[in-house]
């Protein structure tokens, strides 16, 4: 049963623009259906909000708010978006059609993928979440069932930055809900935060059931299945498949590791992961088949109708061919004459016939003109995704078409070879018109500037200018250069790296200077000095007992004992000293040394026993400072023992 033709938009143009031709796919937030953008005559996938969503003013802001934002990412790998608007109670978003199939397709026809298969599709993944990630994006909701993969062999991320609705009439022990959980994170869950190693996650998971055909955690509900992501591992692929190397087990497990920061940091790392394992297998690991793969044996395997269509027929069911005869009166016959002009076989006259052909030559012309006028003067952009600039030339020009070359970098296509076309395949261009195609460089480059003598300041800005980022900043003496100018940078200027490596600076001190000690000095003495040898200096709130004079400095950091040397400008900090703090003598006469020391000492005081020279007791007879006086904490109390002769 086509159920598209229950669907009331089928048939009718939004905004005056977008004729809506077919259903493609319903989802918990919108239907998505194929149409034509009537004033550009191009066909594009229309995402219309469902109208019990279309109600919510914020939802709906939101929704535009994002969209707009995603509209700004530019990259071969994401679906492109065109536009946004609403017409009357439907609010849409105009998007890039692909006509192929999409990753849940492909796992349903052939169960699992091998090694290679898998990573050509997980690198573009890749490389369109971190062009999503380094802008500032996350997806939040990754599954095979956002990766389309074009008839070109394009492999594209749909749904970036949309925010999933959560809807109460939804039953948590659907299909649709069950295979969402399956991508969540376990902070996803917990806490319900989502950053780029979210969609590291997600990538993980889905790299696992490219590898093996099924997903790693199952359920009959998705709260069983919520509760192994959060308490269970992702197992290694090579428990279900064994014939998974060892480096793409590794892959899969730092990608699902369950703590965020066990982690790569966002889609670029993990990106980098991937080619490093794919280098380090070998042809027979990479084209290894897992046991459950299985060939798509289904009717129409090769052309199978997906959630993604292909392109429609050239002729569209509701407007007549462009290249029909067109119908054209004939003139009336004139009147018979009795007896004027030869007549022709069947008895029509000369004129008769000269008319007719007349009027046939006239409709052939015109025929013609229409159909030049439609069809005839376009030329249809033939694929050129992936070849050699040459071979993309060669067959551009085979087509009648010129060609205009502009070079981009990119992580997933190989140098010199063509990343798109602009118009893109399959679309219309007039005769002798330009194709412009652009070829990879490959992947992006950035050379470190030679920064050495700058002030950092202009340092820094050199240095982001080139797209890369500034890494640590160290601090070193120096006699030579300038204070806070560029010593050396890691890497080293004249250095290759991609965009967005951190480079870190070492920045001059400028020549060493001592600290003095002020300890014991007045405050203001104590300033006078360091502020004359170029340090700042701060006080410190609180203030400490010490041995030093009240209101005199008891301590300073960095300390000036001559082990330690500062810069100009650093800042020396001084602890003001409350003078001595005077504390209880605790009465220990009568008592044994060994009690009376332990008391003393307890209380903060250091201890001197006399004992007497003849006949020497152990009870204290006396005490240098008596019992219940005050002494300074610290300050040494002598005891003397009974005994004979002092």
């Amino acid at each position: 049963m086509d159920t598209t033709l229950q669907d009331p938009l089928v048939g009718q143009e939004l905004d005056g623009r977008y004729r809506v031709e077919a259903r493609i796919a319903v989802g918990g937030m919108a239907t998505v259906y194929r149409a034509v953008d009537t004033r550009l005559d191009r066909v594009l996938a229309l995402k219309v909000m469902h109208q019990s969503l279309a109600s919510d003013a914020a939802f709906v802001d939101r929704f535009i708010r994002e969209a707009k934002s995603v509209a700004r990412l530019a990259h071969a790998n994401v679906v492109g978006v065109y536009d946004q608007g609403a017409d009357g109670g439907h609010v849409y978003l105009a998007m890039e059609y692909v006509a192929g199939c999409t990753l849940r397709d492909v796992l349903r026809g052939r169960g699992a993928l091998h090694p290679r298969a898998a990573l050509d599709i997980l690198e573009p993944v890749l490389a369109a979440l971190g062009a999503a990630h380094r802008a500032g994006f996350v997806h939040r909701d990754m599954k095979p069932e956002n990766v389309l993969i074009g008839d070109d062999g394009r492999v594209k991320v749909a749904d970036f930055g949309l925010v999933r609705a959560v809807d109460t009439n939804t039953s948590a022990s659907t299909g649709t809900v069950l295979g969402t959980v399956s991508y969540l994170a376990p902070e996803q869950i917990e806490q319900g935060t989502a950053d780029p190693r979210a969609d590291v996650y997600a990538c993980g998971v889905v790299l696992y059931e490219m590898l093996t055909g099924s997903k790693p955690h199952g359920g009959s509900t998705p709260a069983q299945v919520l509760y192994q992501h959060l308490n269970e591992d992702v197992p290694p692929p090579s428990a279900l498949a064994p014939g998974v190397a060892p480096e793409l087990d590794a892959l899969v497990a730092t990608a699902t590791a369950r703590a965020a920061e066990g982690r790569p940091v966002d889609a670029v790392a993990l990106l980098g992961a991937a080619r490093s394992v794919r280098a380090a297998l070998t042809d027979d690991q990479l084209d290894a088949v897992p046991p459950q793969a299985r060939e798509d044996t289904s009717a129409g395997a090769e052309n199978r109708t997906t959630v993604i269509p292909r392109p429609a027929a050239a002729v569209d069911d509701e407007q007549e061919p462009l290249n029909h005869t067109s119908r054209l009166e004939l003139p009336p016959e004139p009147p018979r004459q009795q007896g004027h002009g030869r007549r022709g076989r069947g008895g029509m006259s000369r004129r008769g016939i000269v008319t007719i052909v007349a009027a046939v030559v006239l409709a052939i012309a015109l025929g013609a003109g229409i159909w030049y006028i439609s069809a005839g003067q376009f030329t249809e952009v033939p694929p050129v995704l992936r070849k050699t600039q040459a071979e993309a030339e060669k067959k551009l020009h085979g087509a009648g078409l010129d060609v205009k070359v502009v070079n981009e970098f990119s992580d997933v296509i190989p140098k010199g070879k063509v990343i798109g076309s602009k118009p893109g395949p399959g679309e219309r261009v007039r005769d002798t018109g330009t194709v412009t195609i652009r070829v990879s460089q490959g992947p992006p480059r950035a050379e470190v500037p030679n920064v050495v003598g700058m002030p950092l300041a202009e340092a820094k800005r050199k240095i982001a200018d080139q797209g890369l980022t500034i890494g640590k900043v160290i601090r070193r003496f120096s006699s030579e250069t300038a204070q806070d100018s560029v010593l050396s940078t890691s890497p080293a200027s004249g250095s290759v790296r991609r965009p967005e490596t951190p480079v870190s600076i070492v920045v001059s001190k400028g020549r060493p200077i001592d600290i003095p000690d002020v300890v014991g000095d007045s405050v203001d003495d104590a300033r006078s000095e360091l502020e004359d040898q170029g340090f700042k200096v701060k006080i410190a709130e609180q203030q400490v007992f010490s041995e030093e004079d009240k209101g005199s400095v008891a301590e300073q950091s960095p300390s000036g004992d001559g082990d330690e040397e500062g810069a100009k400008g650093d800042t020396v900090t001084l602890i003001v000293s409350k003078g001595v703090q005077m504390i209880e003598v605790p009465d220990v006469t009568g008592m044994t040394a060994d009690d009376a020391k332990a008391q003393l000492e307890g209380a903060g005081f250091k201890v001197n026993v006399e004992k007497a020279l003849l006949f020497p007791g152990d009870k204290v007879q006396d005490q240098s400072v008596d019992g219940g006086d005050e002494a300074p904490k610290g300050s040494t109390i002598t005891i003397k023992l009974k005994g004979g002769v002092f």
